[in-house]
């Protein structure tokens, strides 16, 4: 390239070097011609330029100004594919300009009630809209502006642990079976996750904690969402029993959608014989609802995948009064019975106290006071 660039350079020197001074002026004239007319041509372009900049400046000012809070709520109902290719043309000045548009179109609910049909999105992404997605629009033109968090329930969201459980199996003592089998249903499957699909192994969806009060279930569910380092969600039986029809209902369902988006979760139902009694016949509306917070609680069960990352761990005193449909295979799989504990499994939640609490031997102590075999006499 270097040679041929050299050649033409030194062509173009002999033809000036023929040319008589006519010629010269002339070739001269016309490059100062061309050389006004770019300059022209640049100082168009300039001045085009400056006026991409104020359009831009003057529409990022109306954007802001129709982004101005507060926001109109509404919910994605359906996307449509907008392909006008399909449709007839049409003839004459009055022309649908929307119905020509290509692209994605959004159908959404307001907060008041009303379903509106927006031939053009707004400000998102409209790939990245979703039907029932929760948006904010213009009060006025009901363009989206914004996406919005997910709702929940106020008190779903109070369920979540926000502290991460610290309780550890060495503080447990006397449940080593208990603990192995909690391992093997639970933790194995959230922390190697590709052993389980390489062997071909469904893990179970959940487990029932079962056994008298006091015997560390709930101990047992916080130390094992500790290793698992999963989102803690603790529910209470009796606090799904509301006295409004699909109350309950609704909370059940919010609270697994919310362990859905905080993947890896574990959700711990205590009590769970609050709601998950025998069904049975009754005219009493709150035995209904009752009944209709359990059947929500098995759809959700039903809902997800074992392998995802989302375990139930439920824990009741009165396992005998469960449905049966709560246990059945492919629900809560797992059964792990919590008796009272044995001589032995008192001497090692003896042995397993932290420091700082009473040692065995205050203990033997003071228990000896207690029965009246110790006197204890202090100055």
């Amino acid at each position: 390239m270097a040679t041929a660039m050299v050649e033409d350079s030194s062509f173009e020197d002999d033809q000036l070097a023929n040319m008589s001074t006519d010629d010269i002026v002339r070739a001269s004239r016309l490059l100062d011609n061309e050389i006004r007319i770019l300059k022209e041509e640049l100082q168009r372009t300039n001045l085009e330029l400056d006026s991409y900049k104020e359009k831009i400046k003057e529409n990022q000012e109306k954007i802001k100004l129709n982004k101005q809070l507060p926001y109109l709520v509404g919910n994605i109902v359906e996307i449509l594919e907008m392909n006008p290719e399909d449709e007839a043309e049409e003839d004459g000045a009055n022309i649908d300009l929307d119905s020509q548009r290509k692209g994605k179109c959004v159908v959404l609910k307001t907060s008041t009630r009303q379903t509106i049909f927006l031939p053009v999105v707004g400000l998102v992404d409209p790939d990245k809209l979703k039907p029932g997605d929760l948006v904010g629009v213009n009060k006025d033109s009901y363009l989206i502006l914004d996406t919005l968090p997910s709702e929940y329930d106020s008190r779903v969201k109070a369920m979540e642990v926000d502290e991460k459980p610290t309780e550890d199996y060495n503080d447990i003592g006397g449940l080593e079976k208990q603990i192995q089998e909690l391992v093997e249903a639970i933790v194995l499957p959230m922390t190697h996750k590709e052993r389980f699909q390489k062997l071909g192994i469904r893990p179970p969806k959940g487990v029932l904690l079962y056994g008298p009060p006091g015997t560390g279930k709930t101990l047992m569910a916080r130390a094992c969402a500790a290793q698992t380092n999963a989102t803690f969600l603790k529910l209470a039986g009796p606090q799904l029993v509301q006295m409004f029809i699909g109350d309950g209902a609704k909370l059940v369902r919010d609270a697994f959608q919310l362990a859905k988006e905080k993947s890896p979760c574990i959700i711990f139902i205590d009590e769970i014989d609050a709601i998950g009694t025998k069904r049975f016949d009754s005219e009493v509306s709150g035995d209904r609802e009752v009944q209709r917070t359990m059947l929500e609680l098995l759809n959700q069960l039903d809902g997800f995948s074992s392998d995802d990352r989302i375990k139930v761990i439920a824990a009741t005193n009165r396992a005998d009064i469960l449905d049966p449909a709560l246990m059945r295979s492919g629900r809560l799989d797992r059964k792990i019975e919590f008796p009272h504990p044995t001589e032995e499994a008192r001497a090692r939640i003896l042995q397993v106290s932290p420091s700082g609490v009473l040692s065995l031997m205050t203990l033997c102590i003071l228990s000896l006071f207690c029965a009246g075999l110790l006197l204890i006499t202090f100055p």
